[in-house]
């Protein structure tokens, strides 16, 4: 039987769950005005959509970068775990612009960076275990979801 480091798993789930529920609690008030104040695109689904759908995408994300940790030390392992922090940074501060601020112009270049993040670090697991790549993909395709979101809010509301 392979020995399964649920440890290290834990800490990558644990880690980026974190992440989300930190911008999740900065953004809890903004979100509330969005919701009640903002004009919103068709296909916008409800507000409790959101958090779930986050949580989920946390968890396959963490384990995607559980799974490129484990692997060999290797320099495209380093660039894979950099992009990973990288595109989780870029993540926490795009509800901060979009919630808060809402500055909705400026967080849909953000976002448009974030997708490139997101494919990168996609494209650099899937090199390193492909498996990895495919759970990060679920997470582009929301964020593309978002981007149309993005860009429907800030014509709406422009």
């Amino acid at each position: 039987m392979k020995h399964v480091p649920w440890k290290t798993y834990a800490l990558f789930i644990l880690l980026t769950e974190a992440v989300g529920f930190l911008s999740g609690w900065l953004t809890r008030d903004g979100a509330k005005a969005y919701s009640q104040s903002i004009l919103q695109p068709p296909l916008s689904p409800p507000a409790i959509v959101f958090p779930i759908v986050w949580g989920i995408l946390f968890v396959l994300m963490a384990v995607a970068a559980a799974r490129i940790w484990l692997s060999p030390p290797s320099d495209l392992r380093t660039r894979g775990l950099l992009l990973y922090l990288v595109q989780l940074a870029f993540n926490f501060f795009w509800s901060i612009l979009f919630f808060n601020l809402q500055a909705f112009g400026f967080a849909l270049i953000w976002l448009v960076i974030l997708w490139v993040l997101i494919l990168w670090t996609l494209l650099t697991f899937r090199k390193i275990d492909p498996a990895a790549g495919w759970l990060m993909l679920p997470y582009l395709l929301w964020v593309s979801f978002a981007a149309y979101l993005n860009l429907g809010v800030w014509y709406l509301n422009r």
